[in-house]
């Protein structure tokens, strides 16, 4: 199974695509020194397995490593994610 992770900051969005089809995405929406991410999806028949956390770590590891920007987890999904990685609060907008 091959793994593609992308940012499509045209569409606002980090997707991850197995075998060429999309798994997963996390949209986004910059304001100012933020990122908001939105909302995460997984293609219904692959849930389970992984791909949101994946997609999502891609998408913090990024902002983290090429912006400035802090975080706003505005997606449930999102803001389960930093708890479960509590090593990365330090990206949280106060």
């Amino acid at each position: 199974m091959a793994r593609e992770f992308s940012h499509e900051a045209d569409r606002h969005r980090y997707t991850l695509r197995v075998d060429g089809a999309m798994v997963s995405a996390v949209d986004y929406v910059v304001n100012d020194d933020t990122i908001s991410f939105t909302h995460t999806f997984t293609d219904p028949k692959k849930r389970g397995q992984g791909y949101a956390g994946e997609i999502v770590t891609f998408a913090v590891d990024d902002v983290e490593n090429t912006t400035s920007y802090r975080v706003v987890p505005m997606c449930w999904y999102v803001g389960q994610w930093f708890d479960k990685h509590p090593e990365r609060a330090a990206l949280l907008s106060r």
